[in-house]
């Protein structure tokens, strides 16, 4: 098996030059570990001494201890080290003046889930914007992609829909490490903050997780396994729903379902297409938490049997649209909040193309829809290939 290092082991081991004499701070959560599962807080203090000033958590708090969305975490300050812990899913979501005074380089050690509908990118956006307005330097130690760098799907974020699950017209599923994504965040964004990418060592575009030899730890509480995370950019349109993404189970993302459901005539709609690479498995779950909880769900468990065959958006699209059509009495779309937006359908700001909504509610042809985003996904895949893949 190929050894990958990530960008934190690379750092640790050969630090630039520019390193020292400079107050760093380290955006990081639990899943920021190397290989042997040491946290990259204590390694850099190790390494570094007190010259680690501040830390900085995303969404889901500094110990990844909450559970769910717009559930705010509070600043604290580090139990080992005795300094801040600035939280940047509280009450502001960019990094103020007073947050970046302690330091002089921001550090970034994110596990991405490579799903435009993640905030951790969102995060690390507002980093750099605050980084660039009061002259910091941001370093983003680099991770895999989970769900591979090739693969490319859904149409990019239409304007007017820009939320803190989508801030750049980037596909939904977009094929690019966290360090890619910062200098197209940085370049296509305008950003122009000073910027640093520490590359892997031994990542190759064609990689999943499973097959990079490192240890997962959940970046997010809802993302427990390779598995989940495999699933989850075509499972993440059921939090605009209220059918249960498996909140409040064993394996979130991997099931939905929901009371009204039956999985046989789901089943009868889906198209051929629409389930390549992956088995639907009949299921019944009942959620600890979250949608319907403590009732009786039926649907399905997604079992990935062909990982480079599987389109999980196309899939969860077509899922979404069978059991929207089967059941309209007792189908909803979900009202807002989502990700502080109050107005806009969360469906919406998830998929960042009203045309989905409306290809679902009217029966349309899902996969004309896929294929009409193709040309938008070539030139995103060109610009990309132009000004930001390292890999």
């Amino acid at each position: 098996m190929t050894i990958v290092r990530t960008g934190l082991e690379v750092f640790i081991d050969n630090p630039p030059a520019w390193c020292r004499r400079k107050r760093l701070g380290l955006l990081c959560n639990p899943a920021s570990v190397d290989r042997r599962l040491r946290h990259a807080r204590d390694l850099l203090a190790e390494r570094f001494g007190d010259a680690l000033t501040a830390l900085y958590a995303p969404q889901h708090g500094y110990f990844a201890e909450k559970q769910d969305n717009m559930i705010e975490s509070d600043h604290l300050t580090d139990p080992q080290l005795g300094i801040p812990v600035f939280s940047l899913y509280s009450r502001v979501r960019k990094p103020t003046a007073e947050m970046m005074a302690p330091i002089d380089v921001l550090l970034v050690d994110l596990q991405d889930a490579g799903c435009r509908v993640y905030t951790f990118v969102y995060t690390l956006s507002y980093c750099m914007e605050a980084a660039a307005e009061t002259g910091r330097k941001v370093v983003v130690l680099d991770r895999p992609n989970p769900v591979g760098g090739l693969q490319v799907e859904g149409g990019r974020l239409r304007p007017g829909l820009s939320s803190f699950v989508g801030r750049y017209p980037i596909p939904i599923r977009h094929g690019l490490t966290i360090g890619e994504l910062a200098l197209f965040f940085n370049r296509e964004g305008g950003i122009g903050c000073e910027l640093e990418v520490i590359p892997m060592q031994g990542w190759r575009r064609d990689m999943y997780f499973t097959d990079t030899g490192l240890p997962w730890v959940a970046p997010s509480p809802n993302l427990p396994t390779p598995a989940s995370a495999l699933v989850y950019p075509g499972q993440v349109l059921w939090e605009g729903t209220n059918v249960s993404e498996g909140r409040g189970t064993c394996q979130p993302f991997e099931l939905f379902g929901a009371p009204f459901i039956d999985p046989a005539a789901v089943m009868s709609r889906l198209d051929a297409a629409a389930t390549a690479g992956v088995v639907l498995r009949p299921c019944h779950f009942e959620p600890t938490a979250n949608k319907w909880r403590g009732r009786l769900c039926r649907g399905f468990q997604l079992h990935v049997s062909d990982r480079r065959a599987y389109r999980p958006y196309r899939t969860s699209l077509a899922l979404l649209q069978a059991v929207a059509a089967g059941w309209p009495g007792d189908f909803q779309w979900k009202p807002p909040p989502y990700e502080y937006e109050f107005e806009k359908l969360p469906i919406d700001l998830i998929t960042g193309d009203l045309r989905v909504r409306l290809c679902i509610e009217q029966g349309g042809d899902i996969l004309e829809l896929e294929r009409s985003w193709q040309p938008e996904i070539d030139e995103f895949v060109s610009v990309c290939r132009n000004s930001c893949l390292l890999y």
